[in-house]
């Protein structure tokens, strides 16, 4: 299973989470988000990565050449899209950036947004179910409700998110089975600020389950 860790700022924090176990990192390119990180930031923390380690940006609404730039700068291997990208954008994006995973975000409500999931499918690699707030994208420490996701099996692979903690990752996992887990919040003593201990907390607790 992929387990993603977002909202990374801090390069030996970044380090660190990867020597953990994480198998992802997650930056986000919004301006407006308190963990927020320009594309020299990213690159910062990308040199010190092990080369095995998915590095992707996390924007929204944002144009595709702004995205292909900060890839390129960052060295980013992957795109979420986190706005309210459509699936024409989606494709078009994909074709822009052939060897880039590309990741749709879904902010979930009720059953009937998962028919979302569907029109997407086609477009991207990859999709990432998060929980609806109103004001905010992400890292709102949401969780979702987990027995509408019970039935779910898109034709292609899927994140988790919203709201997850070590305290609840095994109660989640044993309702649903999705191909990889995203925390941001839940592994944090501040926006941007991640607790290490709790990171190895969550390792140790996916390693038990």
């Amino acid at each position: 299973m992929r387990i993603k860790i977002c909202g990374i700022i801090q390069p030996q924090q970044g380090k660190a989470i990867a020597d953990l176990g994480a198998t992802a990192l997650g930056f986000i390119c919004v301006n407006t988000s308190p963990r927020y990180v320009n594309s020299d930031q990213i690159r910062a923390v990308v040199e010190n990565l092990p080369k095995q380690i998915d590095t992707i940006g996390v924007f929204a609404n944002t144009s595709v050449e702004q995205i292909r730039q900060t890839v390129v700068d960052g060295g980013l291997t992957g795109v979420q899209l986190h706005g309210d990208e459509s699936p024409e954008f989606c494709q078009q994006l994909r074709e822009s950036l052939l060897q880039v995973e590309i990741i749709k975000a879904l902010r979930i409500r009720t059953a009937t947004d998962l028919d979302k999931a569907a029109i997407y499918n086609l477009c991207v690699n990859t999709l990432l179910l998060d929980a609806y707030h109103p004001q905010q994208l992400g890292g709102t420490g949401k969780t979702l409700d987990w027995q509408i996701l019970q039935q779910f099996q898109p034709s292609c692979p899927w994140f988790l998110a919203g709201g997850l903690t070590p305290n609840n990752i095994l109660e989640a996992l044993s309702q649903i089975n999705p191909n990889g887990i995203d925390l941001s919040s839940g592994v944090e003593r501040a926006p941007g600020d991640k607790d290490l201990e709790k990171v190895a907390e969550l390792f140790e607790k996916l390693d038990r389950g």
